[in-house]
């Protein structure tokens, strides 16, 4: 299996010895040894199907394969990385976090409704399923939150970059800090998450606040 490896904080590398991994688009910055790089078609690896779901939902992936021998670098925008272990669970990220991942797992479409406003991507969001490691960016270093059942968790919406174990998603709304001195009329959208597992935020957010 490919080994994920981070160089510093904001360049990710990957050690492979024949594997295949993919990894967003662009995203090599340098390798050394043999690589083949390989873009992937319109469907991303996930059928015609998933290729249409995200075309509906505004969900946009771009991918590429990369398989060799030796040691391959990727980074983007000089975001931070982080390493996340999947052990057959599944793990539902933003696109636009994505870096790279274990050519073995399997990547789809998740139809999330009022919950793709968060962050504008749309009505859908990335999901990772199997075993393997994941690379996700975010823009400062990115703070792994736990939850259980006697501590739900609340996040602002464009603050996530990803979580998986048992959770449960919900939109929930409160009036924002505007609205309390005077400057707004809305409710902000936050994620709730119940159950076991992890959410991972950033330390900055991509957008002003959402209200509906």
């Amino acid at each position: 299996m490919a080994q994920f490896r981070l160089n510093g904080s904001k360049v990710l590398a990957v050690d492979l010895a024949g594997e295949t991994i993919r990894a967003l688009n662009g995203s090599m910055v340098a390798y050394e040894g043999q690589m083949a790089f390989k873009r992937q078609g319109m469907t991303g690896g996930e059928g015609l199907r998933g290729a249409l779901k995200r075309r509906i939902a505004g969900e946009g992936m771009t991918l590429m394969e990369i398989t060799g021998q030796g040691t391959v670098y990727l980074a983007s925008e000089a975001t931070e990385v982080t390493l996340v272990q999947l052990t057959g669970d599944t793990l539902y990220v933003e696109s636009e976090s994505l870096l790279a991942l274990d050519g073995a797992l399997q990547t789809g479409v998740q139809f999330v409704g009022l919950r793709g406003m968060g962050t504008g991507q749309g009505l859908a969001t990335t999901k990772v399923d199997g075993h393997g490691t994941v690379a996700v960016l975010s823009e400062g270093p990115a703070i792994a939150l736990e939850v259980t059942p006697q501590t739900p968790l609340c996040v602002d919406p464009h603050a996530y970059v990803c979580h998986h174990g048992q959770l449960q998603q919900d939109v929930v709304t409160d009036v924002n800090w505007r609205t309390v001195i005077g400057q707004g009329s809305g409710e902000s959208v936050q994620f709730r998450y119940q159950g076991h597992g992890l959410v991972y935020v950033q330390p900055a957010e991509r957008g002003g606040v959402l209200e509906i």
